[in-house]
């Protein structure tokens, strides 16, 4: 009974650590270290456990909703009226106000968590002491994370338009994450179709962000443009100009942001009709600007669409030219049909079972890690 409970302690652990392998959004996850088992002090959290992986995608979820949220509140939300009506009512107002309160304390409650949570160090050892974890961390990504938790709604108090602005300028910092992120994701980069997402998702993001610059820009614009301005020309279009002694008047925010990301979308990709154009001097340095961003993007991104494409159907290509080979030996052979129809056979289920991986290549690995883990199998 006891050599049954150790076994099923032992098959708990393997499934827990390959629970969070799977999760993990690290990219120092060795095989060397598992092969030990770490002395790990009383509230201390293995960076490779189930609970710290999934953590970890909470938290990547955030940093996606920070990104996409934060520079359209600082931009499009940030009214007159909205103002009044938060110094009225609280956070009750706006479920995005406290969508980014329970941001920041998650933020903050993050923080805490990397205090104690192991690190490997640079002999391949998974360090768990305190002082060791919170030196390592106050050297690394401390200060991104420190600034991008800091609740600047609740420290700044808010007494005009220019105050709400520097509040909305300073809740981009929370951006910084993203750094963070990128560098976890660069585990996915050998998937070539991983990789094609996420280069779609950061050139929708880019786009969104030029578009709230766009409107931003607009908006300032509006009130020394003598009317030219795009939001002007915007309001006339739809039926709905501008007018100062009528409170909200003017397009819709959804028209307004509709129509700044159809104009960052449409510069970045070099397709523009120019239906939506820069008039103003602002307006045309920064459209210059979204030009260039959208040729460097084409160099760096779309240029290589082909490459990851190809890298895709690689398999498929390396399987039709090793079945060429062997229906030429069979050729020149002249092996009889019986024969060659087992010999394809066995060819295609040795490709489905091994994936065109010389196993004896592998096995000959002189690594104490593989020899270990060849062992287990």
């Amino acid at each position: 009974a006891i050599s049954g409970r150790r076994h099923l302690n032992i098959d708990q652990d393997e499934q827990s650590e390959r629970t969070g392998g799977v999760l993990s959004l690290g990219d120092d996850v060795l095989p060397e270290y598992k092969l030990q088992t770490p002395r790990i002090q009383k509230w201390t959290i293995l960076h490779y456990s189930p609970f710290k992986a999934v953590w970890d995608w909470v938290i990547l979820l955030l940093v996606i909703y920070t990104a996409i949220f934060t520079p359209y509140s600082a931009t499009f939300l940030l009214s007159d009226q909205e103002e009044a009506a938060i110094q009225t009512c609280g956070y009750s107002c706006s479920p995005l106000n406290v969508v980014d309160l329970i941001v920041d304390i998650m933020f903050l409650v993050d923080i805490i968590i990397n205090f104690r949570t192991t690190y490997v160090n640079s002999n391949d050892e998974v360090v768990s002491q305190s002082s060791r974890i919170a030196v390592h961390y106050f050297k690394g990504w401390f200060l991104i994370d420190m600034v991008a938790a800091i609740p600047f709604d609740l420290l700044i108090y808010r007494s005009g338009e220019e105050t709400t602005t520097l509040i909305g300028l300073l809740k981009t910092a929370r951006l910084l994450r993203l750094v963070r992120v990128a560098r976890k994701l660069d585990r996915y980069s050998e998937y070539g179709a991983a990789v094609l997402f996420l280069l779609m998702c950061t050139f929708a993001l880019i786009a969104h962000w030029l578009a709230c610059i766009w409107y931003a820009i607009g908006n300032v614009e509006r009130s020394s443009s003598a009317g030219i301005g795009w939001l002007d020309n915007l309001g006339e279009q739809l039926g709905r100009p501008y007018n100062e002694s009528i409170i909200g008047s003017g397009p819709s925010i959804r028209d307004k942001y509709v129509t700044a990301l159809y104009f960052t979308f449409s510069s970045l990709t070099s397709v523009g009709f120019g239906n939506v154009s820069p008039n103003t001097n602002s307006e045309k340095i920064f459209s210059i600007c979204v030009m260039l961003i959208g040729a460097l993007m084409y160099a760096s991104i779309f240029g290589n669409v082909s490459a990851i494409i190809q890298r895709l159907y690689s398999g498929t290509a390396r399987y039709h030219a090793q079945m060429m080979r062997v229906r030429e030996f069979i050729r020149f052979h002249q092996i009889p049909n019986p024969l060659r129809q087992r010999l394809e056979e066995y060819f295609q289920h040795a490709w489905s079972y091994t994936n065109g991986i010389d196993m004896n290549a592998v096995s000959t690995d002189k690594s104490s890690a593989l020899k270990h883990i060849l062992l287990k199998i």
